[in-house]
């Protein structure tokens, strides 16, 4: 099919990256359209720290200054309204995880449910027809055993392959990474070249504005309880599970002969359970919800290169199928602050096989 009567939709954050996605497409004379999700609906107060993110007031900026790239491209701006499908896809999601003592990780759910699912669902609902769907994400989509999977971004420090583990084949058969093969700084160059206004635009990795994610609890009560050890002895005083996490050092409150970590949250017991740096170490997981891309099944043991949260080297790993579809990950070294709710990516060199959701892990003890 000619370029010209290729039809992509682009979505759009007004940021650098997908702004250029868009200048690229249509400079390789596709039929480009210009999307971007509403998602605030202003029910959490939030405060700007003058880096936008996903979430927050900040949103407003951002749709005007994704709609002024596409004035500018001279392409369709449309804006899509997510609001209630974020609140209860995303932002419940989160609560219901983390209030439940696991750590989760919004953005993969949110490129998976919202982002590739109901953008583009309500984008066809109102009329946009098009053939394929791009983003700004550092990403590549190749042929690998005869599916459509993610390979790794030519730039490593920018590699967002973790977060779209999720996509499927039959989705990435339809997905266009444009910055793919290139650098960050290649984009920005490229970005100064056509005279985007969001070239030099300071980028946030942050889920919300300011970072602080506790302000989505505002309004729900949660009292202290105790943090105590891995026999129960009381260390001291919490002051609500929603702002601890697995691994944490800082911010404990607690005067010990060594540095005290998080190892686990009970929410049951409305309890902290800390102990030393050595305790936070672990032979393996369990993951489910698999998505699985470069491999048709996991039918047996595979020896693999696993990814446990983004600023985590992979590290060599053999993954065996379990009980109920779910996936057996150990580790050829044990690996430290393994976080149920977080995710884990499985790699063969520089292709994404698949991943899943950690739901348990496995002691040393069990090794």
């Amino acid at each position: 099919m000619p370029k010209q009567n290729t039809r992509i939709t682009v979505g759009l954050s007004g940021g650098v990256d997908s702004s250029v996605a868009a200048a690229l497409l249509k400079d390789q004379d596709y039929d480009v359209t210009g999307i971007t999700m509403e998602i605030f609906d202003g029910s959490v107060e939030i405060q700007e720290t003058g880096k936008h993110a996903c979430y927050g007031p900040g949103e407003q900026e951002d749709i005007e200054t994704a709609a002024s790239i596409c004035k500018k491209l001279d392409i369709p701006f449309h804006v899509i309204d997510l609001k209630k499908e974020y609140r209860l896809h995303v932002i419940d999601y989160f609560k219901q995880a983390y209030l439940a003592g696991t750590t989760p990780n919004p953005c993969v759910v949110c490129n998976q449910k919202l982002k590739f699912g109901f953008l583009l669902e309500k984008a066809r609902d109102i009329g946009i027809q098009f053939d394929a769907f791009a983003t700004g994400h550092y990403a590549q989509i190749v042929e690998y055993n005869g599916r459509h999977v993610l390979k790794k971004a030519a730039d490593p420090f920018k590699d967002q392959t973790y977060f779209l583990y999720m996509l499927t084949s039959d989705q990435l058969s339809h997905t266009r990474f444009p910055l793919g093969a290139y650098t960050k700084q290649e984009t920005r160059k490229i970005a100064r070249r056509l005279g985007l206004e969001t070239a030099n635009r300071i980028e946030s990795q942050d889920f919300i504005a300011g970072g602080d994610y506790t302000a989505l609890f505002d309004g729900m009560e949660f009292s202290e309880g105790d943090i105590v050890d891995e026999s129960g002895s009381v260390l001291g005083k919490h002051r609500g599970i929603v702002h601890y996490t697995l691994g944490q050092r800082h911010g404990l409150g607690i005067a010990a002969d060594r540095p005290l970590y998080v190892l686990k949250i009970d929410p049951e017991n409305n309890r902290i359970v800390a102990g030393g740096k050595e305790q936070l170490f672990s032979a393996g997981l369990i993951a489910s919800d698999l998505n699985l891309t470069g491999l048709e099944e996991l039918d047996r043991s595979y020896d693999i290169k696993a990814k446990i949260r983004l600023n985590h080297n992979e590290v060599d790993a053999v993954v065996s199928p379990h009980e109920r579809g779910k996936a057996h990950i150990r580790f050829r070294e044990p690996q430290m602050a393994i976080t149920p709710g977080q995710s884990v990516v499985m790699y063969s060199n520089d292709i994404v096989l698949g991943g899943g959701i950690i739901e348990k892990v496995i002691p040393l003890a069990d090794k």
